[in-house]
């Protein structure tokens, strides 16, 4: 599994804005691209956080590169100022679960 990882660092006054587009519009829109198995949205303080969970390195730079540019696009559109975007991709080597 590789993970995708976008952290968004918000004002304050955008917050309530930004959940309701991330909830109603981005993350569905992402997760139907058909590249990803699942997404998780965090919250903590004035960040945000949506964990993409992808299959293989394969599907994430197929979404990369055929679905990535125009979801971020719309993103700017929605958010021209007082969100900013971090990204960061994990695989994973191992995973533990309880018995």
């Amino acid at each position: 599994m590789v993970t995708y990882e976008v952290t968004l660092d918000v004002v304050p006054e955008h917050a309530g804005r930004l959940d309701a587009y991330m909830l109603d519009k981005h993350i569905g829109e992402v997760v139907a691209t058909g590249c990803f198995n699942a997404a998780t949205y965090f919250r903590d303080g004035h960040r945000r956080k949506t964990v993409y969970e992808a299959p293989d390195q394969v599907s994430l730079n197929r979404y990369l590169d055929e679905f990535a540019a125009k979801l971020r696009d719309d993103f700017v559109e929605h958010f021209p100022s007082g969100v900013t975007p971090s990204r960061d991709v994990w695989t994973a080597i191992c995973r533990f679960e309880a018995p």
